[in-house]
């Protein structure tokens, strides 16, 4: 049999995206996200235990641009992770497989994360943290 008769694998670009792909995706790539940010989290720890001026260097990059747009992007990931952990637990206790409780749920958490994000750094910004 020549290789271009071969059956080929269906590919992304034959699959029409539902929220089903996209949370399952986002769950293990906000899982990696918030391991990187950890990072920064301990970063700052250190520096903290080394010193004050350490720890301005720290809050001086977390106050730029680049260092604020990582904090919330972070805060999304922990958001969206944790409600869709939550949601993941549920189906593990055997509730929320029917398809349409599927997609409302992928929906709830991924519009609760960012809805949970805006409100966070709503504080954070209005609220004079």
């Amino acid at each position: 049999m020549p290789a271009t008769a071969r059956p080929l694998s269906p590919h992304l670009s034959i699959y029409r995206w539902q929220i089903q792909m996209v949370t399952s995706i986002l769950h293990r790539a906000t899982g990696v996200a918030l391991a990187v940010g950890t990072m920064l989290l301990v970063a700052g720890l250190l520096a903290l235990a080394s010193g004050p001026d350490a720890f301005a260097q720290v809050r001086q990059f977390c106050a730029s641009w680049i260092g604020t747009i990582l904090l919330i992007g972070w805060t999304w990931a922990l958001a969206f992770h944790f409600l869709n952990g939550i949601r993941h637990l549920l189906q593990d206790a055997g509730w929320g497989y029917k398809p349409e409780q599927f997609v409302r749920n992928g929906w709830i958490s991924t519009i609760g994360s960012l809805a949970a994000t805006a409100l966070l750094w709503g504080f954070v910004v209005w609220g004079g943290a």
